[in-house]
Formats: C-alpha cells, structure tokens, sequence
C-alpha cells in the first residue's frame, strides 16, 4: 500500500490519509464490518483491497458526494492495489467482486462507494469498466481534489444504478 502513494500517487505517506497503512489491524481487522484483503505470491504481496465502514467525508469531498453515501450505510472499498507486473491477469476484478460479496455478508451497506485518482495508470479505466461515476471532480469549479468518486452495485442486490460497460 504505501508503494502506491510512493510510486503511483506520488504523494508520499500523509498520516491523516494513509493512517491506516501503517496499522491496518485497527482500521481494517478489528472492526467487524471492515476488512483487508492480501494477496500473496512467492513469498511478495502483490495485491491489496480493503472494505471500510465510512462513507466519503466532507471537507474535501463534495457535501453532495458525503451525504449520498453516508458513513455506517456505505460500504467504501480502498487500498487496491496491484503491484504492476501482476496487472492486466483479472486479480483486481476477483478482489473486488471479493470486497464486495464480504460487504453484503456482513450486512447494513446499503452502498459499494470508492474514489480514484486519475493519475494512477489504468485506474480510471478500469474503475470505468466496473462501476458507475458519480461525480468527477475534475469537472468542478476549481477541480476540487481531481479524484473520481463510483459506485459499483451490490453483489446480489444491484445497486442505485447498474455499472457501466
């Protein structure tokens, strides 16, 4: 996780964004509807997805965006990450599809709700190919903070909207 705001981001760790990077036992493995996926291979992690029990907050997200997916409802879906020479095999899409079927099992989303920096190679397409924009910050005035907000349907249920593509 941290290679992505190093690499990919280029933002570097930012304790009040990646907190959770560095003790994802309390963000991720103690609360009962939250949780973090790793994927492993020869001995190297070469994947990450995590379902966290908030929804989007505001500052810096639009006000609209928070109260249309609000904490305790929202199912967001975070840190994934594929390291780049295992891209492009279908492990992103299997960790979602993943995410989300844990989403439903633990009960109370009523959402499957995540936001993308554009910068990241291939993470607008790929999130494109499986999700529904809801507000692409870039069309702001200003452009607020760039990042596209989605949702993806419930596994089972669907969702506010079907996914695109």
């Amino acid at each position: 996780m941290l290679d992505t705001v190093y690499n990919d981001l280029k933002s570097g760790y930012v304790p009040r964004w990646h907190a959770d990077i560095i003790d994802p036992e309390a963000a991720y493995l103690r609360p009962e509807r939250c949780t973090l996926l790793v994927v492993e291979h020869r001995g190297e992690i070469v994947a990450t997805g995590a379902v966290r029990d908030r929804g989007p907050q505001t500052p810096p997200n639009p006000r609209w965006v928070a109260d249309r997916f609000p904490s305790g409802t929202t199912a967001q879906l975070c840190r994934i990450y594929v390291r780049p020479d295992h891209r492009r095999h279908g492990l992103a899409r299997r960790m979602v599809r993943a995410l989300g079927e844990f989403a439903v099992r633990a009960g109370g989303y009523e959402a499957l709700y995540l936001h993308t920096d554009p910068a990241v190679p291939g993470a607008e397409p790929f999130w494109r190919s499986l999700a529904r924009e809801v507000c692409d910050e870039r069309t702001l005035p200003g452009g607020g903070q760039g990042i596209i907000h989605f949702e993806l349907p419930m596994p089972g249920i669907g969702g506010r909207d079907t996914p695109a593509g």
